[in-house]
């Protein structure tokens, strides 16, 4: 009886030939689009909460009486904001991709497993801790550059808001609004994930920590100037919200940085380890003292010229 491909033992290394490569990122991808596809369902139920968690502190923070629930109003004596929705297809698409976000953020832990599980195979030991270490940090620094993001909108929007003529209504369209808090949440989280790229270069020596302790004025120009930048309203409040985390981070990522440069100059005075293998010097001690081999010592001498079966005495 034949052995179908599923019983047939894997490699202990993950080596597979190219056809069994496609089809296990067959799988993953129809594994991963399952769950974004399933928690798209199940956050469609709640896609109206989901609007109100990140409208309503916006309407708050410009003077708005009621919720996004109840139709905000305003007075004539603040400037209000209002949301508005244009055409009759809005709330249907607008509704489809409040939820498909969401989806997608919700089955985050499961995609991320399935890419880890694809690419784990072909690492190595030490490769495969470092990676996990690198996710198992990435994600919670995304979320708390996405948490500033969500603390600085109010503030933004009230500033941006002074703007506006008084007694004046400002109508807000609700997908433009949405995709400007996920704009802010992506840039912000985003942003908080360079001081994780600094240590990642770091273990993969392409950037020592000396050189990065050296680039802190630059740094701290360019990360300003970049928060200037990602964040749309002019009050200093949201710019440092997004420059002094990302400070400190860095700050962060350079200490560990000299640990870590530390740590390999002491392992490399110290030699390898027993289950290393060491590194072998092939260059001759002195060049000039080495003799050239002559034809007649390089092969030995025959002792007759007879040939037996077909050979004689060298081959």
């Amino acid at each position: 009886m034949l052995k179908s491909a599923r019983n047939t033992k894997k490699d202990a290394e993950g080596r597979m030939p190219l056809a069994e490569h496609l089809r296990e990122l067959r799988n993953r991808l129809v594994k991963s689009l399952a769950a974004i596809a399933v928690a798209t369902v199940v956050t469609a139920f709640f896609y109206k909460d989901i609007i109100e968690f990140f409208t309503d502190p916006i309407l708050a923070a410009v003077g708005c009486e009621y919720s996004f629930a109840e139709l905000a109003k305003g007075t004539d004596e603040t400037q209000c904001a209002r949301i508005v929705q244009n055409g009759l297809l809005s709330p249907f698409t607008l509704a489809l991709t409040v939820a498909l976000s969401s989806g997608v953020v919700l089955a985050t832990p499961v995609w991320l497993y399935q890419l880890w599980a694809f690419i784990a195979p072909g690492l190595h030991r030490h490769e495969k801790k470092y990676s996990l270490a690198f996710v198992a940090a990435g994600f919670p620094l995304f979320v708390m550059g996405a948490y500033f993001a969500y603390w600085s909108l109010p503030k933004m929007a009230s500033v941006m808001l002074e703007f506006a003529i008084i007694g004046s209504d400002n109508q807000l369209p609700l997908d433009d609004l949405l995709q400007l808090i996920m704009r802010m949440v992506i840039v912000f989280g985003l942003s908080f994930e360079l001081p994780l790229l600094l240590v990642m270069l770091n273990f993969g020596g392409v950037l020592s920590g000396k050189k990065m302790a050296g680039w802190w004025r630059g740094m701290i120009m360019g990360i300003t100037l970049f928060a200037a930048i990602a964040t749309p309203s002019t009050d200093p409040i949201s710019m440092l919200a997004l420059a002094g985390p990302i400070w400190v981070l860095y700050f962060g990522a350079v200490a560990v940085a000299l640990l870590n440069d530390r740590r390999r100059a002491r392992r490399e005075a110290e030699g390898p380890a027993d289950d290393e293998a060491s590194v072998l010097d092939l260059t001759p001690e002195d060049v000039g003292e080495v003799e050239p081999v002559s034809a007649r010592s390089a092969l030995p001498e025959q002792a007759s010229t007879d040939r037996v079966n077909g050979y004689d005495d060298v081959t």
